[in-house]
């Protein structure tokens, strides 16, 4: 309906200027004096100004949006500088201009608003800057810029939209973290081992493909170019330190605190040296497999930036359903804000074939652990399922000690 009304009601406008602009002559002309004469000649100028204001076009205007960098991290603020530059200097009373963002940044504190209202006058070039104090974890969409403009009677209005699209990750919030592996079940001990990562390089067992994160000396010359594509020699592990985490994304007040110490898990895991994985399921599956270096760390902090909590199946449902834990010498780690009797008797399964699991409690700053919590601690810790109790904001702890 409205788009049908759109351009007739701006006729109708126009229309009523000319009425005006009639009427004032014509009761000069009849009533005659200084009175009626000087109404109609100071009504001229605004009614001059709005038949030039109709032929004037807002598509000639150009607008740069201009963001320092497109990654973030959560929690960092964000200026973004608005420039409007104009072909010609056609006086323009006001120009409102609005920046259009996605629902979850306009939500967010901001010192000054996305939407602002310049007088520009007569200038061609002019500026403006926002600021966002805290982003939010996510993928964020700066979608277009709406201006509007019109004269001082309100009968002309001009507004026109600019699809201009600027994209930044935010990545989460994460906490440096001395990762101490815990030892497997063929080790003696369940305590979280201090040495970092080590191979046995003084005896080579076999060859494998390259993966990211292999030494330049491991590569296999011979065999590499006997198969015509990059070899390593495979080392005999004095013990397993690769790490397969999966992740609970049930929706969840806590979800954000799972995500940040799951990022600062995989930092603090391939900091070490050990290879990781990642399983996350929302509202679709994600697996990531075991690799380590670099690269794997940004695929998978890019994948935390994006994730929700949006899956439908619980968190006991997933570990009975999912077929990938019959990977060998591989540690779980489970990271959930929900300890249920399903989840710890499929945790302890799973225990029963893989080792010893590894269970994270997400819990908030100062939360304590409910009589119901403790309860299924012990059962957990008879079972064979070691639960460690992480606080939000103190994930540095996690590794301190371990605790049932």
């Amino acid at each position: 309906m409205r788009k049908w009304w759109s351009p007739f009601k701006k006729v109708w406008k126009f229309i009523v200027l000319l009425l005006l602009l009639l009427l004032t002559f014509s009761y000069a002309m009849f009533q005659g004096g200084f009175v009626s004469w000087f109404l109609f000649y100071s009504f001229l100028p605004f009614a001059i100004y709005s038949f030039a204001l109709s032929f004037y076009s807002l598509s000639g205007i150009e607008v740069i949006r201009n963001i320092e960098k497109s990654t973030y991290n959560a929690g960092e603020p964000l200026r973004v500088m608005v420039t409007v530059k104009r072909r010609s200097s056609f006086p323009l009373f006001y120009l409102f201009i609005a920046d259009q963002l996605d629902d979850i940044l306009m939500n967010t504190h901001q010192q000054k608003k996305t939407k602002v209202l310049i007088l520009p006058g007569f200038k061609k070039e002019f500026s403006f800057d926002y600021v966002i104090d805290k982003l939010p974890r996510g993928e964020h969409l700066f979608h277009s810029f709406t201006l509007k403009t019109g004269d001082l009677l309100g009968l002309i209005e001009k507004e026109v939209s600019y699809p201009i699209e600027n994209k930044v990750i935010v990545y989460p919030a994460y906490t440096d973290l001395l990762y101490r592996p815990f030892e497997n079940p063929f080790d003696q001990g369940m305590t979280a081992s201090r040495e970092r990562v080590q191979r046995d390089t003084s005896m080579a067992v076999g060859i494998r493909d390259y993966q990211p994160g292999d030494r330049f000396s491991w590569i296999n010359w011979k065999a590499s170019a006997k198969r015509n594509e990059i070899m390593t020699k495979e080392f005999e592990q004095r013990q397993s330190h690769d790490v397969f985490l999966v992740m609970d994304c049930v929706p969840d007040k806590r979800f954000e605190a799972i995500v940040s110490f799951t990022a600062s898990m995989q930092r603090a895991v391939l900091k070490k040296g050990a290879r990781m994985g990642l399983l996350t399921v929302s509202d679709q599956r994600s697996f990531y497999p075991l690799g380590g270096g670099e690269k794997q760390q940004q695929l998978l902090l890019f994948h935390l930036a994006k994730i929700r909590a949006k899956a439908n199946a619980s968190f006991d449902k997933v570990l009975e359903t999912e077929g990938l834990f019959v990977q060998q010498t591989v540690s779980f780690l489970l990271v959930t804000t929900q300890l249920t009797k399903s989840l710890i008797e499929k945790a302890s399964f799973l225990g029963q074939r893989k080792g010893k699991i590894t269970l994270f409690l997400i819990k908030g700053e100062k939360e304590a652990p409910t009589s119901a919590e403790l309860s299924l601690i012990a059962m957990a810790n008879a079972r064979g399922v070691r639960v460690i109790m992480v606080h939000e904001g103190d994930y540095a702890a996690a590794f301190s000690e371990v605790n049932f």
